[in-house]
């Protein structure tokens, strides 16, 4: 993004542009209205993104709901645990759309003083919350499978299972344009382990697809875990390059030091910067202040900052604490 002009004070005259004809700032309105005030009014950009995040998602949960329950029929009339198994897969999915919706709306509460930082972890307590009902749910089919295994319960209805695998193929196709991204298609695996079972008769084929998906459901929802530790241990977000971050900061004309530069997530789209720079020339403070907030907003997408600027003194390089990290 080109960087803008930003006005010496904090009038806000002017700060929310004419609205489109949905009701809402169009990027390049909210960019222009950003260089009118150098200030944290740069966050309407992310909730601008977050209504439209929100449209594609809520399209996206109805379209699963109706799969989900059309699945879930198909495995159930086959009397194939694997298609059920593919309907738990695309459960963790739908309660990840819902978790998002519902995150992306409480987010908007104002904060106060017990929750200064908001509401923005909601998505991970709640992520924390469909883990867990997902490793339920797996388990009750890993267990189901294996019951069939021993009971030699292990007839199925190919041609069911066939319909209802190539339609999961085409509804993934059309959530993928909704998204407007590449997506994993769950079902292919399905209905390639189905026309398996139709032509050759396995019939341990449904069982043993059972387990394959509750691995890939397991492994996916290992991902997940991994991200939300890192958000609970404020660990500096994948996309952050913490190095070019930090020095990018110490070539901001007058820095003389970077130090205690800590970047944290407060959910998975959201990151936050705290840090202190050491200048010489204390009359330009505020003009490294804000040419600080510019790069870490433009160049690093973190529109979350808090900096502080003080007079450089010769203890610095020896100090443990102002050492940069590696």
């Amino acid at each position: 993004m080109t960087e803008q002009p930003f006005s010496e004070g904090h009038d806000n005259e002017g700060l929310i542009g004419e609205e489109s004809a949905n009701g809402e700032l169009s990027d390049a309105e909210v960019v222009r209205d950003i260089s009118i005030a150098d200030h944290c009014h740069s966050l309407l950009l992310l909730q601008n993104k977050d209504r439209r995040a929100e449209r594609r998602l809520l399209a996206v949960a109805g379209l699963s709901t109706l799969f989900i329950v059309a699945e879930f029929t198909g495995g159930v009339l086959a009397h194939s645990l694997a298609i059920m198994t593919d309907a738990g897969h695309m459960l963790s999915d739908l309660l990840s759309f819902i978790i998002s919706i519902v995150a992306i709306r409480i987010a908007r509460s104002p904060a106060n003083r017990r929750l200064s930082f908001g509401f923005h972890r909601a998505e991970v307590l709640g992520a924390t919350v469909s883990i867990v009902i997902i490793w339920i749910l797996t388990t009750v089919l890993i267990m189901l499978a294996i019951q069939r295994i021993v009971n030699n319960d292990l007839d199925v209805d190919s041609n069911t299972m066939i319909i209802t695998a190539s339609a999961g193929v085409v509804f993934n196709l059309i959530m993928g344009m909704v998204l407007k991204c590449s997506r994993h298609s769950h079902s292919h695996g399905i209905a390639h382990s189905q026309t398996t079972t139709y032509i050759t008769g396995w019939r341990l084929a449904d069982p043993i697809c059972t387990f394959l998906f509750s691995i890939i459901v397991l492994i996916t929802s290992v991902t997940v875990i991994r991200d939300i530790f890192f958000v609970l241990m404020e660990g500096t977000p994948s996309h952050i390059d913490y190095g070019e971050l930090q020095s990018d900061l110490m070539r901001v004309d007058g820095v003389r030091t970077v130090h205690s530069l800590n970047v944290w997530s407060l959910n998975t789209d959201k990151t936050a910067l705290a840090v202190h720079l050491a200048i010489d020339d204390q009359s330009k403070a505020i003009e490294t202040m804000k040419a600080a907030n510019r790069l870490i907003r433009f160049k690093h997408g973190i529109h979350l900052a808090t900096v502080q600027v003080e007079p450089y003194e010769s203890l610095m390089a020896s100090c443990d604490f102002c050492r940069p990290l590696f």
